[in-house]
């Protein structure tokens, strides 16, 4: 194998492709990244740790078809760290030579008849605009849970129903809901998938961050459920994650009576000076009257803070307190001047929804549920 390469391509694709590889990989191939040259000019790199697969196709002169398995993080600091000039890549026997201007490096390559076969890229179901999905990916996943021992619950539900994607993930101190329009390719397509939230969150900013569109692809059969992204030349796939994902959407209150409308960046600001003096686990106190909102943490001989904004209170006086962290979430994934909170009672989920001005209506694209914390009156 031998072939010539420009010095930033390389850097991105390796970098791409090596994003997913395990730190502690079961098997060392897998901590590997695949190179193929091709006589028809391109080179393939690919990666899989028989969950995810990444695969990245580029430019380059080939002067010697030929495959071969070397350490993927190795490779991707190597080529970051090269200079700007053409990267020659050449095999010699068990060894991978790398050389950029003075620069020369020498890979151990890994056995490649040892590399497990990428799973094929499911067949187009749909194509989505590649900003919004990102936008919404980063809205929804917030509140995805972390906890490894819950792993339904670090997925996010995917709901498609014709051109209707609803996107639902949750915590259990949380729920967030977005929902967005795509182009399937049939328009009776229906389906449920659930995809970890840290891949569908890597995959949006990755392929879906540059505009375009991405195309997403839904298989399922012989036991093997997956889901497939592909944008400029790249593609990924994933297994879904197995299970009956709790039925979160009726924890939305039918009845809302009591709702108050804050400046969105006034409120974040306001929470991030009152969290200061917020010890761990410790709530923002948020007290809504006629025409404010009084913010509030700290008490008795502990550091104090408060701040009073202006808002508009539809319905009773109520308090409420909330996770620090958790508001900020919520208030940060809107992206709207205004944001709503509606109440049915103090201990009772709050849903935020965005709207655009003080007077005006919410928007019911994007809800963010959050359970309060209680408080001794």
């Amino acid at each position: 194998m031998k072939f010539r390469v420009e010095r930033d391509v390389l850097a991105e694709a390796v970098t791409w492709t090596a994003r997913t590889l395990p730190a502690r990989p079961p098997a060392p191939v897998l901590a590997g990244v695949r190179l193929e040259a091709s006589t028809e000019g391109t080179i393939s790199l690919s990666s899989f740790d028989y969950e995810v697969s990444a695969k990245a196709e580029i430019p380059a002169e080939v002067a010697e078809p030929g495959v071969v398995l070397v350490s993927g993080r190795l490779l991707a600091d190597i080529a970051k760290a090269l200079p700007s000039k053409p990267v020659d890549v050449v095999l010699e026997g068990t060894k991978v030579l790398v050389a950029c201007g003075t620069a020369k490096f020498t890979l151990l390559t890994m056995p490649v008849e040892d590399y497990p076969t990428l799973p094929a890229m499911p067949d187009l179901s749909g194509t989505i605009s590649g900003d919004e999905f990102t936008h919404a990916v980063t809205q929804v996943a917030v509140a995805a849970s972390r906890d490894e021992t819950l792993p339904l619950l670090t997925g996010v539900r995917v709901e498609i129903e014709g051109e209707n994607v609803t996107l639902l993930s949750t915590d259990r101190y949380r729920l967030a809901l977005r929902e967005l329009t795509w182009t399937p390719t049939s328009p009776g397509f229906s389906a449920i998938a659930l995809i970890k939230a840290k891949t569908l969150t890597d995959v949006a900013k990755t392929l879906g961050a540059g505009g375009g569109s991405v195309n997403i692809g839904l298989s399922s059969g012989a036991g093997l459920d997956m889901v497939g992204f592909e944008a400029g030349g790249r593609h990924t796939t994933s297994q879904l994650v197995d299970g009956d994902y709790p039925a979160v959407r009726r924890l939305f209150p039918d009845s809302k009576p009591i709702h108050a409308v804050v400046s969105t960046q006034a409120l974040i600001d306001a929470s991030r000076r009152v969290a200061l003096v917020a010890e761990r686990n410790t709530p923002i106190r948020l007290s809504f009257t006629e025409g404010q909102v009084v913010l509030d943490a700290g008490q008795g001989d502990d550091a104090q803070a408060s701040e009073e904004l202006e808002a508009v209170l539809v319905g009773e006086d109520i308090t409420v307190a909330f996770n620090p962290q958790f508001l900020l979430d919520g208030l940060t994934a809107l992206g709207t001047d205004f944001v709503r909170l509606s109440f049915t009672h103090p201990n009772k989920p709050v849903e935020f929804t965005g709207q655009d001005s003080l007077e005006g209506e919410d928007s019911l694209d994007f809800r963010y549920l959050l359970v309060p914390i209680r408080f001794a009156g």
